[in-house]
């Protein structure tokens, strides 16, 4: 059995971002050509938000079906966790029914828990220090427009927040410079 690899961070791909995006461009362009394409097929993904979304969930749900695969969505109120059930037991429960799990935390360190105790692979969707899908999706973008991601230059301006982040660690792997200019805290 492979180990099981999570995306907890953006440096969770450090050494294959590049490939993982260029997977991206294959699976868009297979959809854009009404390819069936259904990799994910029986394969189905829990989705855990603490945090309200409305992107992060439409992508994920959405994605999930168009590659076969199934998603649950979950909040801790429809689960044990909004009755004190520890995030260790959650996942090491939702591993027993599950292939994946998506989670959308308000803490980095409950992130980290959930990955150390599931026995399959969990993918940040946002926590207080990172939101890498966000990140890996904004690269892909400019990989699309620009045609390269190295030696290129983004300025990011907002909050200093997990976006920024995961952005400068996601440019950082793949080259790009990035000046930030946030408001004072």
């Amino acid at each position: 059995m492979a180990s099981k690899r999570d995306l907890v961070s953006v440096l969770d791909v450090e050494r294959d971002m590049m490939g993982l995006l260029e997977l991206a461009g294959n699976f868009k362009n297979r959809a854009k050509a009404g390819e069936t394409f259904e990799p994910l097929r029986g394969k189905s993904l829990a989705m855990i938000f603490e945090k309200a979304s409305t992107r992060t969930r439409v992508s994920f749900e959405v994605g999930m079906s168009q590659l076969g695969g199934h998603a649950v969505n979950l909040s801790p109120q429809d689960t044990q966790l909004g009755r004190g059930e520890t995030i260790a037991d959650t996942a090491k429960v939702l591993s027993r029914y599950v292939d994946a799990i998506m989670y959308r935390a308000y803490r980095h360190e409950d992130m980290e828990e959930l990955a150390r105790n599931a026995t399959v692979p969990v993918i940040n969707g946002l926590d207080d220090l990172e939101h890498p899908c966000q990140i890996i999706s904004d690269l892909f973008t400019i990989l699309e427009a620009r045609k390269k991601l190295h030696g290129l230059s983004i300025a990011y301006v907002g909050d200093g927040n997990n976006v920024c982040n995961s952005l400068v660690l996601g440019a950082a792997v793949v080259g790009s410079n990035v000046t930030v200019g946030c408001p004072p805290s």
